[in-house]
């Protein structure tokens, strides 16, 4: 299973309008960049990743899992991009803001630190297993 970290500003789409879709999850479109669309395209049914709340809060708040692999985004009208559907597995205990992966040197290496445009990004097993340990405190 791999890991990932969506990031969404919580006016456009927050983790509460998320987990009210319940089971039926949502699409995660609107995604206009190569690199992020190569993320989306790699995703798998169950993967897991982290909801992230950009510019408001700038934090991880909750856990979310793919329910619909990589499909056209109805939004595209280049048709070059697609999107995958999410559902909200649970929040944090403690939502881990970016200032806490900055100062954990164990994320240093972690694309959210260094390239915190990136809206679809991989997390390592290890930067799960850390952002997990640091929503526990």
């Amino acid at each position: 299973m791999a890991h990932w970290l969506y990031k969404s500003e919580p006016d456009v789409w927050s983790w509460d309008q998320q987990v009210a879709r319940g089971d039926a999850g949502e699409h995660w479109n609107g995604v206009r960049n190569y690199l992020a669309r190569k993320h989306l395209q790699a995703m798998k049914n169950g993967d897991l990743g982290f909801f992230y709340h950009s510019n408001q809060g700038k934090a991880i708040v909750g856990i979310v899992e793919v329910i619909r692999e990589y499909y056209p985004d109805h939004t595209d009208e280049s048709g070059r991009f697609g999107m995958v559907d999410l559902k909200a597995v649970r929040p944090l205990k403690h939502p881990v803001t970016l200032d806490e992966i900055k100062q954990e040197p164990r994320l240093s290496d972690m694309i959210l630190v260094n390239n915190s445009r990136l809206s679809v990004q991989p997390v390592t097993d290890e930067e799960w297993q850390i952002v997990l340990e640091l929503s526990e405190r």
